[in-house]
């Protein structure tokens, strides 16, 4: 079926860690016999043909010939060979029959595959979208908070500065006052000065809010740094989460797969109906033809034997001309409606594929086994 080597573009039918080279496998496996049957259909139609016209035109007349010289042992010999070509056709036409039956299966099966393949597919893509958007949520939140942080940085950095500046105004007014006072220019001549900016009145208390300050700071850029830990742990996770996203093929390609397959079903089914009918008919065309066989020594019967002979050369010679019909069709089909299934997309590109599967969809519509089987086994 087309739709495996569909399969090994689209889906890569297993998603199995062999990827291509299993759906070529599946492709080698599924579609060669697929192509093998159709293309036989062709052949198997000529052999009817073949038969009928040897029935018709050579084995009828001398049976018959046989007959009329009163030489039964001869004409049981040829009614035997008869017999043998009959039941000879008539397996190979049952053949045909079990062939499509189980190919048939087959594609069934296939169907069911891509349909379950479909569903785990969009499991797949719901888990995996999830888990995306998860990390997505993740890292939206920690790019806020890491904004907050910034900005929170940024303010206690001002706060810093500006504490520093009260504190540096304190001790500069300070030693202005000292030097405007005689007294203290007096003390400090003396002892030494009053040097302990220390226990200047309100330094302390800056000097512990600088503190205080600094330690929020580093505090703030150790929290940022976790946060940048984070983001690149996350960003990893969803950069590896997206790969596997794009691993993941599209379920809408699968849908395709899925049309594609339930054409060739149908295919299969009329052409596996058209056989049986093909069956059907010869079953009566051998009943037809040995229906006067226990007569034949009868020479009082020979003309109803004779008669039964040539009711029967018609309907082969009738059988044979609807065969040869559906033997034109088939050969025209087998030539040009069934090149599709030797394509594997896998090796063209997206927009090839695409004129590739719509060109394969025409095909398939243009395939109709009803009118052959209509018209060659019910006249």
């Amino acid at each position: 079926m087309p739709c495996k080597s569909l399969i090994s573009w689209f889906s890569s039918v297993s998603l199995d860690s062999d990827g291509l080279d299993s759906d070529s496998a599946l492709w080698d496996s599924d579609l060669s016999p697929t192509r093998t049957i159709l293309d036989s259909d062709s052949s198997r139609t000529r052999l009817c043909v073949g038969t009928s016209s040897n029935l018709a035109t050579s084995l009828f007349p001398i049976l018959k010939k046989a007959v009329e010289l009163n030489k039964p042992d001869l004409a049981k010999k040829y009614l035997d060979k008869a017999k043998t070509w009959i039941i000879d056709i008539i397996k190979v036409v049952a053949n045909m029959v079990d062939r499509y039956k189980q190919q048939n299966e087959t594609v069934a099966t296939s169907t069911s595959d891509v349909f379950q393949e479909q569903k785990e597919t969009k499991e797949k893509l719901t888990k995996q979208s999830d888990e995306m958007k998860g990390l997505e949520d993740a890292l939206a939140k920690l790019e806020v908070e890491l904004r907050t942080n910034v900005d929170d940085m940024k303010k206690t950095e001002k706060k810093l500065e500006e504490t520093n500046n009260e504190l540096q105004d304190l001790i500069r007014t300070y030693e202005e006052k000292k030097k405007r006072s005689w007294f203290f220019g007096f003390f400090r001549r003396i002892f030494g000065g009053y040097r302990d900016a220390s226990k200047v009145p309100g330094v302390a208390a800056k000097t512990g809010e600088l503190s205080r300050l600094d330690s929020e700071k580093n505090s703030l850029r150790n929290k940022e740094w976790d946060i940048k830990i984070k983001q690149t742990d996350l960003q990893l996770k969803l950069a590896t989460s997206k790969i596997k996203m794009g691993e993941i093929p599209s379920p809408v390609h699968l849908t395709e797969v899925q049309k594609c397959l339930f054409q060739i079903q149908q295919i299969l089914v009329d052409l596996q109906k058209f056989w049986e009918k093909v069956g059907v008919t010869l079953d009566t065309l051998k009943d037809k033809t040995f229906v006067g066989e226990d007569i034949i020594d009868l020479e009082d019967l020979k003309d109803e034997f004779l008669a039964s002979i040539d009711g029967a050369e018609k309907y082969w010679q009738r059988f044979g001309a609807c065969c040869q019909r559906a033997q034109g069709v088939f050969s025209i089909q087998s030539k040009n409606a069934y090149n599709f299934l030797e394509i594997n997309p896998s090796s063209l590109s997206e927009e090839e594929r695409k004129k590739q599967y719509m060109s394969v969809m025409e095909k398939l519509k243009k395939i109709s086994p009803h009118g052959l089987s209509t018209a060659a086994i019910t006249e």
